[in-house]
């Protein structure tokens, strides 16, 4: 079962960040599928830091990308996905000591923000990166 499916509607226009917005999808329905079959245990605990570690790398290149271009909104978009990443580090920390993971809290976590950040920022800085190529 997927948690979020891909749009084309999701694309910024840069190869390089579209691929890793899919990748991030396809990683987060991995993880999402994974609790609702088994629960938490030690494979979810790795898969989640492996889910932190990408985000943050892809948030990275994103943040370079805005900053390299000029980009008006980067603070507000940067903001955007340190909430994101505060959000998975409460995850992980609850999973951690309790020795299991909330998947509702996870998914709906996940599900929000992806489509509220590609609705939103993401389509913003679209629009940005097109009014450049004009």
């Amino acid at each position: 079962m997927s948690l979020i499916e891909w749009k084309d509607s999701y694309a910024i226009g840069i190869p390089a960040v579209d691929y890793e917005h899919q990748g991030l999808i396809s990683l987060i329905n991995e993880l999402y599928d994974d609790l609702i079959q088994r629960g938490a245990n030690e494979r979810t605990h790795r898969f989640l830091g492996e889910l932190f570690t990408k985000i943050s790398a892809h948030f990275a290149l994103e943040e370079e990308v805005m900053r390299d271009l000029g980009y008006d909104e980067l603070a507000e978009h940067k903001e955007d996905h340190e909430t994101l990443l505060d959000g998975i580090r409460d995850i992980m920390d609850l999973a951690e000591r309790e020795n299991s993971c909330d998947e509702q809290r996870l998914g709906g976590l996940l599900d929000t923000w992806f489509g509220e950040h590609f609705r939103n920022r993401d389509a913003r800085l679209h629009s940005f990166l097109n009014q450049k190529k004009n």
